[in-house]
């Protein structure tokens, strides 16, 4: 795609990633309809940016309210160019811990917000003929540990969903990328995170529990976002940050050895 000026949609533009993203675009001289629970988190970029920024409010659990925040954002930007879909929080808590209502939630913004966003926007895509969906995925949405299985069931499942969606719309001229930040300095683990009821089997996994050494800020990331948006043959896929690639990648290949190591009883399954 070209670098001419675009028109997004951008959910949870309220803070950390998505409001970085917004920034990103409308510093370029882009337009971005920025959506949020609350407004008034809108209000200061609204001030700084007059009518480029089209702040919506947006639950986007709410399929009826996604449809009509991507049809009144289309209305006013005339277009739309780039879709991405980052609202989400997090899950912690070992999967004994979870109830089923929290993952239940956890789907319903991670997994079911992505859906009904991308849904409502794919008609005007087809219509113009071009389009790219940016679906905020996660490190966790191709590698797992422990204490985090709920928010990695969310980030896998937009991972399926994303692959098969890239496949169906790449004959309307629409391209998919997945983004897979590791740790983002967002407060993601903190602020709108939500915690199981812990059980004290799993008190010594939390006390020896990996803790990254560092995270990538949001505005690096907001800026490959860019960078990926104007690739002339975007990725399906990208890490993003180096604790991303140095703990997905020899994961991806442990996981190509083991499948490599049982093809053979595998295939058995096949043969008289």
């Amino acid at each position: 795609m070209s670098s001419a000026a675009r028109a997004w949609f951008v959910t949870g533009a309220g803070r950390g990633l998505g409001r970085a993203i917004a920034v990103a675009a409308l510093e370029r001289g882009d337009r971005v309809a920025a959506t949020a629970r609350d407004l008034d988190a809108l209000a200061d970029l609204r001030a700084a940016w007059g009518d480029a920024l089209v702040p919506l409010r947006l639950d986007v659990t709410d399929a009826v309210a996604a449809r009509q925040a991507v049809a009144m954002a289309h209305e006013r930007l005339d277009r739309l160019d780039v879709v991405v879909n980052n609202a989400g929080y997090g899950l912690f808590g070992h999967v004994e811990e979870l109830s089923p209502q929290q993952l239940r939630d956890q789907l319903d913004v991670n997994l079911f917000g992505a859906l009904h966003v991308t849904q409502a926007a794919l008609p005007y895509l087809r219509e113009q003929g071009s389009g790219h969906v940016v679906q905020v995925s996660s490190s966790s949405g191709v590698a797992a540990w422990p204490g985090l299985g709920g928010y990695h069931a969310s980030k896998w499942a937009l991972e399926g969903l994303s692959d098969a969606l890239a496949q169906e719309v790449a004959p309307f001229g629409i391209t998919v990328t997945l983004v897979e930040p590791g740790p983002v300095d967002t407060g993601w683990s903190e602020g709108s995170a939500v915690r199981a009821e812990p059980l004290p089997a799993y008190d010594d996994a939390r006390a020896a529990a990996w803790h990254p050494p560092g995270a990538s800020t949001p505005e690096a990331v907001a800026r490959v976002v860019l960078a990926v948006v104007d690739a002339d043959e975007p990725p399906l896929r990208i890490l993003v940050g180096d604790l991303a690639a140095d703990a997905v990648l020899p994961i991806t290949e442990a996981r190509l050895a083991g499948w490599r190591r049982w093809e053979e009883l595998g295939r058995s399954a096949d043969r008289s």
